[in-house]
């Protein structure tokens, strides 16, 4: 009877051994594969793609713009329209020239031009053969001589021989549309107006503050963000700043004062010095567009048609 209750105690002890290796083993298991998903789980959050940027509200986007604006002031407080003229009939003349070529272009073939046709009254009645031959150098000077010889006659019997000072009567003339418009009236009589030119949408594009491509609607979205104070120098600093920094072809990231704000950083020149050789007009040390330039302006003067 003694042997027998040995023997079974013998028998329960190695059935308790056997139970605690096992459970140990089954533990040992469940650690390991806890520590494989563990270790799986933190391969897997490294390698997931980061989330994109998030989405600038529209509060943010103005915010930004309005920033861009005050600095681009600072930058070029002297900005002013970069067409010489001595009265609104010369500006709006000189508008309608400088389609499809440069500003100082224009103001060096304006003297002359001005010389014989002072006048709309004098231009109505110009030699259209004469006239092209003096604006030849603005370039398709047939449709322009065209279009100027209209709109003088129609100030000469429309309109006293005065320039307008409203919209609506300007864009009746030929060959003047809103962005002519805008030019005159902001700068010849003081009323507020964006220019929609091909530097200012560029800019507004790389600026995100809007992705519209025709001038009516960027002028729209535009007009939304800053109060009407702001929209004639708004769009002399932006023009400004297309054509000494953000250019088109190869922007001066690496010399822009503006690189924080800007969300089109890097697509042009990173590298500060090659930058700053890629600046024009003033900002690079070079003449700008204008022969009788305002007298606040930093830069040299152009050089008159033919003077290099």
């Amino acid at each position: 009877m003694k042997a027998a209750t040995t023997a079974k105690a013998a028998k329960a002890g190695t059935t308790a051994k056997g139970a605690t290796t096992a459970t140990k083993a089954k533990a040992g298991t469940k650690s390991r594969a806890a520590a494989t998903t563990a270790k799986g789980a933190t391969t897997a959050k490294t390698a997931a793609p980061r989330k994109a940027p998030k989405a600038e509200s529209h509060l943010a986007m103005v915010r930004r713009a309005r920033r861009i604006n005050r600095e681009l002031a600072e930058i070029y407080p002297y900005a002013h329209p970069e067409l010489d003229f001595r009265n609104p009939f010369e500006l709006l003349v000189a508008t309608v020239l400088s389609a499809q070529t440069t500003d100082l272009r224009v103001n060096q073939t304006t003297p002359a031009l001005f010389a014989a046709y002072p006048t709309p009254e004098d231009m109505a009645a110009a030699v259209p053969e004469e006239m092209e031959e003096i604006i030849r150098p603005t370039g398709f000077f047939r449709a322009k001589t065209k279009s100027l010889m209209g709109l003088s006659a129609a100030l000469r019997d429309e309109f006293g021989g005065e320039v307008p000072g409203r919209l609506e009567d300007l864009v009746k003339l030929p060959g003047v549309g809103r962005k002519t418009a805008n030019v005159v009236l902001g700068n010849a009589f003081g009323v507020p107006g964006i220019t929609v030119d091909t530097h200012f949408g560029r800019l507004v594009r790389r600026w995100k503050w809007t992705d519209e491509e025709d001038p009516v609607k960027v002028e729209a979205v535009v007009a939304g963000i800053f109060p009407k104070s702001e929209w004639t120098m708004l769009s002399h600093r932006v023009v400004f700043h297309g054509r000494r920094i953000c250019h088109a072809r190869k922007p001066a990231c690496g010399a822009c004062p503006i690189a924080p704000l800007c969300p089109s950083y890097g697509e042009g020149e990173t590298d500060p010095e090659k930058a700053r050789k890629l600046l024009k007009y003033e900002m690079g040390g070079y003449p700008g567009q204008r022969l009788s330039p305002p007298a606040d302006y930093p830069g040299k003067p152009a050089p008159a048609l033919g003077a290099g």
